[in-house]
């Protein structure tokens, strides 16, 4: 592989990681939604519209990035697994 080809991975690698940040960011309009004195019509069109595009944004950067990468990445986000990395640790001490 030669340096090139490198940049240009690291270059989507890194778009990849920016997208996938970007989308759990947009995660924060359906919570911070219902409290803006938006009417709420308006409000019932912004938090689905937003949650469709946070998951498409998601998938895109998981192409980018690879799918060891982003099975990582949702991985540390699924509340299941903090409980079983809490009970391992207790039963390691």
């Amino acid at each position: 592989m030669t340096s090139n080809e490198k940049t240009k991975k690291s270059f989507a690698y890194r778009l990849g990681i920016g997208i996938i940040i970007f989308s759990l960011s947009l995660w924060l309009i359906p919570i911070i939604t219902p409290f803006t004195p938006i009417p709420t019509k308006v409000k019932a069109g912004i938090i689905p519209g937003s949650i469709i595009v946070a998951e498409i944004m998601f998938w895109l950067g998981a192409l980018l990035v690879g799918k060891e990468v982003a099975n990582k990445f949702k991985s540390y986000l699924n509340p299941k697994k903090w409980r079983e990395k809490g009970d391992t640790q207790k039963n390691e001490d």
